[in-house]
């Protein structure tokens, strides 16, 4: 150690006076980047084991964990190396920190946002609101949590746009993730046809899709009965229970099926029709 700090200041002492500094600069830089790779690497490594002993942990929740650690090793690293740079620059860090400590008050009036963020995102872990993974609603749009830091949540939507959003917007959580997802089909059958041969269709076309989706599904295709009494048709709703984020599929799967059982039935779906009545007048009854 002596002779690393013997070679470090030999180095130094070879140097024009105005480069030691930028040299000094660099260093403590270079240092605090490799830290953190260091140091994200080992959180990464210690939250892929996916268990702790014998007790398994959520691998949610566990990237969850891992992802709120190296947004800290990174804040807290960067702090550090900017103290280190202030002194190497000869600002007294120490008057520094006891003026932050003066001024604090007006500080924290224009880093109210920040506070807010910072302790925003501390109770959405721990309220455990939501996972990297999930699919949430929040602050008016939607995505899969890709990443949740001290301060911000980023969101990837369906377009594959990305939403980094401040903790302190999110108000309100909609997690699509969370318990048995609801797969509702509403399909319309004409008055003229035969209800129970309908019925029997729509059975048929459930069953098909529980038969297929056996792995996804966590209550299998049922028909309610009818939902409403249209202008044109006699609403039938079907109803189905997934694992998160196996709605929307189970759905575009239902359609089609019934799509299908109504073709091979010859069962008509409804369609606006327009029927014209056609009156003799009583002058060519008359003649």
């Amino acid at each position: 150690m002596n002779n690393m700090s013997q070679l470090y200041n030999d180095l130094l002492s070879k140097l024009p006076a105005f480069a030691v500094p930028l040299v000094k600069i660099l260093i403590v830089w270079y240092a605090a980047v490799i830290f953190i790779k260091i140091a994200e690497r080992f959180v990464t490594q210690v939250f892929s084991r996916g268990h702790y002993g014998k007790q398994p942990v959520d691998e949610n929740k566990t990237r969850t964990m891992a992802s709120l650690l190296k947004s800290i090793v990174r804040y807290g690293t960067y702090f550090v190396a900017g103290v280190n740079i202030l002194d190497i620059l000869g600002i007294n860090t120490a008057s520094l920190l006891t003026a932050a400590g003066i001024g604090g008050l007006a500080f924290s009036f224009g880093a109210q946002n920040l506070v807010k963020d910072v302790i925003s995102g501390f109770f959405i872990i721990l309220e455990d609101q939501y996972n990297i993974g999930d699919y949430i609603e929040a602050a008016g749009v939607g995505g899969t949590v890709e990443e949740i830091g001290i301060r911000t949540t980023k969101l990837r939507d369906f377009g594959g746009q990305l939403h980094t959003i401040p903790n302190g917007e999110i108000t309100k959580v909609t997690n699509h993730s969370r318990g048995a997802m609801r797969a509702m089909v509403t399909v319309g059958v004409a008055y003229e046809e035969n209800l129970p041969d309908a019925l029997e269709a729509l059975k048929s076309a459930c069953e098909e899709v529980t038969k297929n989706n056996q792995e996804i599904l966590v209550e299998a295709p049922s028909i309610l009965g009818i939902a409403n009494l249209g202008k044109t048709d006699i609403e039938i709703s079907i109803l189905a229970k997934t694992i998160p984020m196996q709605q929307w599929n189970v759905e575009r799967q239902l359609r089609k099926a019934i799509l299908e059982k109504f073709g091979e039935n010859e069962i008509e779906l409804p369609y606006p029709r327009m029927v014209y009545i056609k009156r003799e007048s009583k002058r060519g009854k008359d003649n």
